[in-house]
């Protein structure tokens, strides 16, 4: 191991590797930064690029460093525009936005970045000390418990729920289920709910749905609502610092998350968005019942999970990807491509036959956080006076980015009329007070929900696998304590108010 620290230190601190690392790193900040405008489509883009290098280690600490640096530049757009353009960052809104709107911009934009660099970083120790035995527990797992790690990440919609919301939440989740069915099943490669159009084979899009639920009726409130246009979020961008008292609070979330979210980023299929909507849930379960009511309207807590999380599971999610060739998500796929592409195999033997490869993408991980933090936070002050436009002007850019976004995303004009068809569908829902963020976890899980259930069914001939393998029973048991411990929390405390009033 030693030895391939060294062989990683030389390669990653070579003049070439070093540009590198922060031309990555700059391209993915901006493009994270672009709502609509995720890594999977730049680093397709530049996939070309890479491999005219000629250099394997070269080209992939290229591209890894836009992986994460779009991930560390994707909360930007989250918290000042709630438009969540990657789908790890969606989580990032729902406290980063109400932050921004009661002009605590900079602030969220400082804990954000604080996160994202603690969380890639531990992440990178984690992957340098454990990659080897990791990629054995990786094997660990199959059909059964990813369809079990599906059911635990659906189940944590409580912590999308405000007070008295648990069924509204389960209602948009269903939803979000039933819009990830339409497209080609898992079971049979043919087309079903399309209504005979063609562009729907594919089912729906990530990046329109994700723009029609947050930032198309962020746009339509400002017009239906202009006494919001000239509101006092968009004054002069002060308070960028974090005093003390919250910056111990936030550090034990930082480092829970740092933890949960490499671990979760290691599973293949699981990923940098499972990961932030669970760190989300988690740390709203184990706050104080006076913290609790603080998340979903600007709490530090409920923005430094999802942040650290997802930056872990990033760097984590390169486990599977390096130690056994298996893609981690849609992003680590085109990863793999690329490397297969040079020529390199990764599996087991990877640390073996191209150490200088393994390592250096490990080393280059602690220089891009460092080069990602010093690049971001004295952009801060620039970055959030995104906020200082009037609302009148920002409104065009919305839905500019916002149109874009949704057309790059599957490059046919069918995107556009799903966009606004859904987007006024989703400011609908928000004057009814339904919470949108569980329609959008239903529908990033359905997917793998549905693939991962048809493959358990097929091997075990039913249902049987739930009990006959330990681990999906376990997983299981934890999205039923999920589940219960809401309303379990919600009855004690009626209780507790009802012997109050008795008292008296």
């Amino acid at each position: 191991m030693l030895e391939g620290l060294l062989i990683g230190l030389e390669t990653a601190f070579s003049l070439q590797n070093l540009l590198m690392v922060i031309g990555g790193c700059l391209i993915g900040t901006f493009i994270g930064m672009l709502p609509g405008l995720g890594p999977m489509s730049i680093i397709a883009i530049m996939i070309p690029v890479a491999i005219s290098m000629g250099d394997p280690s070269a080209a992939l600490i290229l591209l890894a460093g836009v992986y994460y640096g779009a991930i560390f530049g994707g909360s930007t757009s989250s918290i000042l525009l709630n438009a969540p353009g990657v789908a790890g960052t969606v989580a990032s809104s729902f406290d980063g936005y109400p932050m921004a709107k009661q002009g605590k911009a900079g602030k969220a934009l400082t804990i954000a970045a604080i996160a994202s660099f603690a969380g890639g970083s531990i992440g990178a120790l984690l992957l340098m000390v454990f990659a080897p035995a990791l990629s054995s527990v990786a094997l660990l797992f199959h059909s059964a418990e990813y369809f079990a790690l599906m059911v635990v990440g659906l189940s944590a919609i409580a912590a999308f729920a405000g007070t008295g919301q648990v069924a509204k939440a389960l209602m948009m989740t269903v939803l979000g289920l039933i819009m990830a069915t339409v497209g080609e099943g898992a079971l049979f490669n043919l087309p079903r709910f399309t209504m005979g159009i063609m562009d729907l084979q594919s089912g729906f899009g990530f990046i329109t749905l994700a723009m029609a639920m947050f930032a198309l009726p962020e746009a339509l409130f400002l017009v239906l609502k202009p006494s919001n246009i000239q509101g006092g979020e968009g004054g002069k961008i002060t308070d960028l610092r974090i005093s003390r008292a919250e910056a111990k609070s936030i550090a034990p979330v930082i480092g829970r998350q740092s933890i949960q979210g490499f671990f979760i980023g290691v599973l293949p299929g699981a990923g940098a968005t499972i990961a932030s909507f669970l760190g989300y849930a988690v740390e709203r379960n184990i706050a104080p019942k006076a913290e609790q009511e603080e998340f979903g309207k600007g709490s530090i807590k409920g923005l430094a999970a999802p942040e650290t999380a997802n930056n872990a599971a990033c760097t984590g999610s390169f486990v599977p990807l390096l130690t056994l060739g298996i893609p981690g998500s849609g992003t680590t796929a085109i990863l793999l491509g690329a490397l297969i592409a040079l020529n390199v195999t990764p599996g087991p033997r990877l640390m073996i036959d191209e150490p200088q490869v393994f390592w250096a993408v490990i080393m280059s991980m602690f220089i891009g956080n460092l080069v990602l933090l010093i690049l971001n936070l004295p952009l801060i002050p620039y970055i959030a006076k995104v906020l200082s436009v009037p609302r009148n002007y920002l409104i065009p850019f919305i839905l500019f980015f916002t149109l874009m976004g949704a057309y790059i995303g599957q490059n046919n004009a069918t995107e556009l009329l799903l966009l606004v068809g859904f987007g006024v569908c989703a400011t609908a829902l928000r004057f009814a007070d339904y919470p949108l963020a569980p329609l959008l976890i239903g529908f990033i899980l359905g997917g793998m929900l549905e693939d991962n259930f048809s493959r358990s069914m097929q091997l075990f001939d039913g249902i049987a696998f739930i009990w006959e393998r330990p681990m999906t029973l376990a997983l299981l048991t934890i999205a039923a304590i999920l589940v219960v411990l809401p309303s379990y929390r919600a009855r004690r405390a009626r209780l507790r108010r009802a012997g109050t009033a008795d008292g008296d």
